[in-house]
């Protein structure tokens, strides 16, 4: 049974997770200037505080730990998980050895070693915390946003073999089917490497500020086909969207930024493309 429908500001709440990154905060935006409420999950209060001041509710809580989870759910109707970390070993990945030379060839060098070190890697963000939010969330959910990402049904293919080196597309696809199994209402949208601001990421997007400023076209499909680009602008507008649209429901789908920019994005048309 479909649940898609307006926002309604007076009884929808949102849990946004995952949103002091790029495009959480982007899409925290979204829905205040939809006058939809908004609650975040954050590790910390301090940081959420600093970037929302008082238009959210905060709870603080970390995917990693199932326990700190319930206290963000009372009242939820929607939520958008937008967690992640970086695909190669970064200072993101909280190594809890030290970080000499030494240890930096151990990590890349051996990648069971790696993950086997750190606190904060994409087995522990998408895997295991995608699984606790999952198990966390309200049986009468409207509906479950997972921002995900392409290739992970090519994972095993150029140039996505080298992105997985580390297992970040092997952790995400277990986030994913975690939710597809669930039973709750979904949808998982699959964007390419993410463009535009806000940069947070440890990685050559941020050194080289690539950026489109939302001026290219929108695409979305299905079957892991597309690869490219995604604005993190219109990433952020599509999960908005997408909580409010029947056709998205149930379905796993890319979304890159390429082409020509119509002078207004009609995402019920977009959306109904999806098959």
């Amino acid at each position: 049974m479909s649940h898609a429908g307006e926002l309604n500001p007076e009884s929808d709440l949102v849990l946004v997770v995952g949103a002091t990154g790029g495009v959480g905060q982007l899409t925290v935006g979204e829905l205040l200037a939809q006058n939809i409420k908004v609650r975040v999950l954050s590790r910390s209060e301090d940081k959420a505080r600093q970037m929302f001041a008082d238009q959210v509710d905060i709870v603080v809580g970390d995917t990693r730990e199932a326990d700190t989870l319930p206290a963000a759910m009372p009242g939820v109707t929607h939520i958008i998980s937008c967690t992640g970390s970086t695909a190669f070993p970064t200072a993101r990945w909280e190594f809890r050895a030290a970080s000499t030379r030494w240890e930096w060839f151990k990590r890349y060098a051996r990648p069971s070693y790696c993950r086997a070190q750190a606190d904060n890697s994409p087995e522990k963000v998408d895997a295991v915390g995608g699984q606790h939010l999952v198990d966390a969330a309200p049986q009468d959910l409207k509906r479950f946003l997972l921002v995900s990402a392409c290739g992970i049904e090519r994972k095993d293919k150029l140039p996505f073999s080298i992105l997985n080196a580390f297992g970040v597309l092997d952790a995400k696809l277990v986030g994913e089917t975690a939710l597809r199994e669930s039973g709750l209402p979904y949808t998982i949208v699959r964007p390419g490497r993410l463009i535009d601001d806000p940069y947070t990421s440890y990685d050559l997007n941020t050194l080289l500020k690539a950026k489109t400023e939302s001026q290219l076209g929108i695409v979305v499909g299905t079957g892991d086909q597309l690869s490219g680009e995604t604005s993190r602008i219109d990433l952020a507008a599509a999960c908005v969207a997408c909580l409010q649209n029947s056709h998205t429901e149930g379905k796993v789908f890319e979304i890159m930024s390429e082409g020509a920019r119509p002078s207004t994005i009609d995402w019920n048309t977009l959306f109904s493309e999806l098959i």
